[in-house]
């Protein structure tokens, strides 16, 4: 299986959601988060639970805990071997419905049009 590219989800005005979440977290949640990151490009559609999961409407999240708090990643993918990762959330109990349309939506705009809404990171981003 070749590795999965994974891409983000940039805003029109280049704005990276998932970067800003990111650099909001304690570090070791931050890198736990980074290590499901990997795993996800290493495993591309393989990856299941404990680590991912589809939620609906072909987004699947990764699933990252530190502690007591539970980290998800929200993304989605672009063809068989590229993954977007939309944004991550903080959350208690289950993914908010708002949170998934908010991925949905950003989906809709990397079909329409991959070159401006999803981008590499480059290393100091991550």
């Amino acid at each position: 299986m070749p590795p999965t590219e994974i891409l983000v989800f940039r805003e029109a005005d280049g704005r990276i959601p998932l970067v800003d979440w990111l650099d909001r977290l304690p570090a070791k949640a931050r890198a736990k988060c980074l290590n499901y990151m990997r795993l996800l490009a290493t495993s591309g559609h393989e990856l299941r639970r404990p680590a991912a999961d589809f939620l609906r409407d072909g987004i699947y999240e990764l699933r990252a805990s530190y502690g007591t708090v539970q980290y998800r990643i929200l993304y989605f993918f672009r063809g068989r071997d590229v993954v977007v990762l939309s944004h991550g959330v903080t959350k208690s109990q289950k993914v908010p419905d708002a949170e998934i349309q908010r991925a949905i939506a950003r989906k809709q705009l990397v079909m329409q049009d991959p070159l401006r809404y999803a981008g590499k990171l480059a290393p100091k981003e991550v």
